[in-house]
């Protein structure tokens, strides 16, 4: 059963690699045997380190998500160091936060553009070489706790996040017929630098911890399974759910 699991031979598209969990996500697939091809504004050098440090090969495509209509220009980049997309992972995203009576439209539109709108035009693009290739592949999105609740001052986020679920669905939907598994992953909460402040925060950390029934906060290396998992064939079976990574958060 293990080798349902190895991801040897296979190319990953990973955005939003830089840091925190696209990079436990890049890493976790490159140690199950996968060439990690990573996009998105910085140079993810650490993450490449790392990747190169497991005996994988490792590119990197400079890449602006708040532009959606460069979407397919990506797609084409990312296959020329090592071949066609085996793996996509749609892992870049962006948050503003403001009371729902002040927020703006320029920042509804832009985490719109990243969150939601980017991520359809690049699963197509690659969705289409996948098609074209008659070898299907794997497509996962990332959602979030606020694909299920609505969470307080994020109203673009939660509307884009909750967009991820549904279009999760559709793509698989209309994809599985071609042999590609559309389906997402939900994190919890999760020690990166994105949390620091949280963490760092006594009385906001223990309110956190006292609602997860795991009673810890998650590790990269709890987000990279799941994603091995449906990027493999283990899960060749398994169309359009949202895997929610979360310590229990939800179920509590």
């Amino acid at each position: 059963m293990a080798s349902a699991f190895d991801l040897s031979g296979k190319i990953a598209l990973v955005t939003g690699a830089n840091t925190g969990l696209g990079q436990g996500l890049a890493v976790g697939l490159a140690e199950a045997g996968a060439d990690i091809v990573a996009a998105g504004r910085s140079t993810p050098s650490d993450t490449e380190k790392a990747v190169k440090a497991l005996g994988r090969k490792f590119a990197f495509v400079p890449a602006d998500f708040s532009k959606p209509s460069m979407a397919g220009e990506v797609a084409l980049k990312a296959e020329a160091p090592f071949g066609p997309i085996d793996i996509l992972i749609n892992n870049a995203g962006t948050i503003k936060r403001n009371d729902a009576l002040e927020f703006t439209e320029p920042d509804w539109d832009e985490v719109m553009d990243v969150n939601l709108k980017s991520v359809f035009f690049l699963s197509q693009a690659v969705a289409r070489s996948m098609v074209s290739s008659g070898n299907g592949g794997k497509i996962i999105n990332i959602a979030s706790m606020l694909s299920f609740q609505g969470g307080i001052r994020v109203a673009s986020y939660t509307a884009s996040k909750s967009g991820i679920a549904g279009l999760t669905k559709l793509m698989a939907n209309e994809w599985a017929k071609h042999g590609i598994n559309v389906n997402a992953i939900a994190p919890g909460y999760f020690a990166t630098n994105n949390t620091d402040a949280l963490r760092a925060d006594e009385k906001r950390n223990a309110e956190i911890l006292g609602r997860i029934p795991a009673g810890r906060w998650g590790r990269p290396s709890d987000l990279a399974g799941a994603a091995v998992f449906l990027s493999s064939t283990a899960s060749d079976y398994v169309h359009g759910t949202v895997l929610a990574v979360d310590g229990g958060w939800l179920a509590r």
